[in-house]
C-alpha cells in the first residue's frame, strides 16, 4: 500500500554550522529553487502535461534533460513552447538561469551546473553508456544543496537513480511519476525501488505540489537553534515512536541533526507543527518507517571520495600487509553499509592491492558489513546494481569483477551482478553495531554471521 500523502502527496546562542553557513550563503545569494527533470522513451506526453501543469509565477526554473537522438535536429524547444507560456530555450554554453523559464538540453551533450550556470560538454561515452540525467543532477545536488528540486518521468533503463541519491543527500526533493501512469516505467521504478523518493504521483499533479513543498520547505533553511520546551517534548516523543517500532534507540542522535529531517518530512505532508507531526505518526504507522529510512540517509555509491581510497590502497593497506610479514587474518567492518557498494568497493580494493603487492606471507580477508536498515541489507545481498554505476567504476574492474544478467526480464537486462569472487570476502552481520561490535574479540565470528549470497 502506497504511503497518501506520498501519493498526492543551554541558552547561549547556538554554534553556526558548517551547513547553516552554506545555507545562510546561498539564502543571500537569492536563490530560487531548480527543478531538473529526466525523461526518456515515453517521455515527450508526460514533459508536456507537467508544463500545463505549471502554475504561473511559481519562482522556479525548470532544466529539462531528455535522452534525445544525437543525429537528429532538435525540435524539443517548439514542441513544448506549445503547451506554456513559460518562455522555453534550449540551453547554450554558460547559460544563466532565471526563475520561471524552461531549459531544454540540446542533442549529443551532456549538461553541468555551476553557480548558477549550465555549462555544456561532449559527450564521450558511447551510446547505451551515456547517462546524462545522473550527470546533471549530481551537478545540479552539489550547486544548489537544499534548493535542487530532482523529478524523473517515464523512460527505461535507470538513468538518474544516480543523480536522485545525490539530491536527497544535499537535502533537496524527490518527485517521481507513478509508474501506473508512465509509458515506460523503468525509470520511475528504479528511483522508487531504491528509496529515493518523496512524491510519487502522477504527472499532472507533480508541479502543484513541488509548488506545496517549496512552500513549506523553508524550515529546513533555518540556522540551527536550540530545541527546548514543547520542542524538545515532541521530538522525544518522535525518537520514542520510532524506538517503539523501529526497535532503534535515535535518543542519542544530535537532536537538530534528526529534527532537520523530521521537518523534511513535515514539509512533504504540508505539517507546520512537530506536535501536529507526532499525531501524524501516530496515526500513520508507515511514515514511521518512512522517517527512520529518513534518518538513515542511505546515500552510497562505488568508491565515493576517490581520492580516499586511492590513498586506503596505496598506503594503509600496504601499510597493514606489512605489518605481518607472516600472513593472517585481516578484518575490516564498513558501519552504515546500505546497499553494499562501499563493502564491495573495498573488496576490490584489498583484493588488488594484495595482488600487487604479492605478500610471502598469506592472507584471508573478512570484511563485516552491517547497517540498521534491513531492506538495505538485503539488496547488499543480492549484489544487483543498475548499469549507471558505470559512471563509478573503471571498465577494467566492471569486465572483472562484475557480470551482466542476461537471463533476467527486460528491466533485469539494465542490471550488473556483483561478482562471486567478492561474495566470498564478505561476511555480514546485520545487527545494530552500536549494541554488538562485530570485531570484538568476544564475536568475531558468532553464529549469527553468515556469508553474502
Amino acid at each position: 500500500m502506497k504511503p497518501p500523502l506520498e501519493q498526492q502527496k543551554n541558552r547561549t546562542q547556538p554554534a553556526i554550522t558548517k551547513e547553516d553557513k552554506i545555507i545562510q550563503k546561498k539564502e543571500s545569494h537569492s536563490f530560487f529553487p531548480v527543478v531538473g527533470i529526466g525523461a526518456s522513451a515515453g517521455g515527450l506526453e508526460a514533459l508536456e502535461i507537467f508544463l500545463k501543469n505549471i502554475p504561473p509565477e511559481s519562482g522556479m526554473a525548470f532544466v529539462i534533460v531528455q535522452h534525445l537522438d544525437p543525429t537528429h535536429k532538435g525540435i524539443m524547444v517548439e514542441l513544448l513552447q506549445r503547451v506554456t507560456d513559460l518562455p522555453v530555450v534550449q540551453v547554450s554554453d554558460r547559460l544563466k538561469i532565471e526563475p520561471n523559464h524552461v531549459y531544454v538540453i540540446p542533442p549529443n551533450k551532456d549538461m553541468s551546473m555551476l553557480h548558477g550556470v549550465l555549462h555544456l560538454l561532449d559527450m564521450v561515452k558511447p551510446r547505451g553508456l551515456r547517462l546524462p540525467i545522473d550527470f546533471f543532477f549530481r551537478s545540479m545536488a552539489v550547486d544548489m544543496q537544499q534548493h535542487a528540486i530532482g523529478v524523473i518521468l517515464s523512460g527505461m533503463g535507470s538513468d538518474g537513480t544516480l543523480g536522485l541519491r545525490d539530491i536527497k543527500e544535499k537535502g533537496g526533493g524527490v518527485f517521481v511519476q507513478d509508474p501506473a501512469s508512465a509509458k515506460f516505467d523503468g525509470m520511475p521504478r528504479s528511483a522508487i525501488d531504491a528509496g529515493l523518493a518523496d512524491v510519487i504521483a502522477p504527472v499532472e499533479e507533480i508541479p502543484s505540489l513541488i509548488v506545496v513543498y517549496q512552500k513549506h520547505v523553508h524550515l529546513l533553511l533555518k540556522p540551527s537553534i536550540p530545541i527546548e520546551g514543547k520542542t524538545l517534548s515532541a521530538l522525544e516523543k518522535v525518537v520514542i515512536l520510532l524506538r517503539t517500532q523501529t526497535g532503534h534507540d535515535f535518543s542519542l542522535y544530535k537532536k537538530n541533526t534528526i529534527y532537520r529531517r523530521i521537518e523534511r518530512r513535515m514539509s512533504i505532508h504540508q505539517i507546520e507543527k512537530i506536535l501536529d507531526y507526532v499525531r501524524f505518526l501516530q496515526e500513520n504507522p508507515h511514515e514511521t518507517e518512512l522517517l527512520f529510512k529518513e534518518l538513515l540517509i542511505g546515500v552510497t555509491s562505488f568508491f565515493r571520495d576517490p581520492e580516499a581510497w586511492e590513498t586506503l590502497k596505496t598506503k594503509a593497506i600496504p601499510s597493514l600487509l606489512s605489518g605481518k610479514p607472516s600472513g593472517g587474518i585481516l578484518r575490516a567492518w564498513v558501519a552504515g553499509c546500505s546497499t553494499g557498494e562501499e563493502a564491495y568497493s573495498l573488496a576490490m580494493i584489498f583484493k588488488e592491492t594484495i595482488e600487487a603487492i604479492k605478500p610471502a606471507g598469506n592472507f584471508k580477508i573478512q570484511i563485516f558489513a552491517t547497517d540498521l536498515d534491513k531492506n538495505a541489507i538485503d539488496k547488499a545481498r543480492l549484489g544487483i546494481y543498475p548499469t549507471n554505476i558505470t559512471s563509478d567504476i573503471t571498465p577494467q574492474r566492471l569486465q572483472r569483477f562484475f557480470e551482466k544478467d542476461l537471463q533476467k526480464t527486460y528491466q533485469k537486462k539494465h542490471l550488473i551482478s556483483m561478482y562471486k569472487q567478492l561474495h566470498a570476502l564478505i561476511v555480514e552481520l546485520a545487527k545494530n553495531y552500536c549494541r554488538k561490535n562485530p570485531l570484538c574479540d568476544t564475536c568475531p565470528l558468532s553464529g549469527s554471521c553468515q556469508k553474502f549470497l
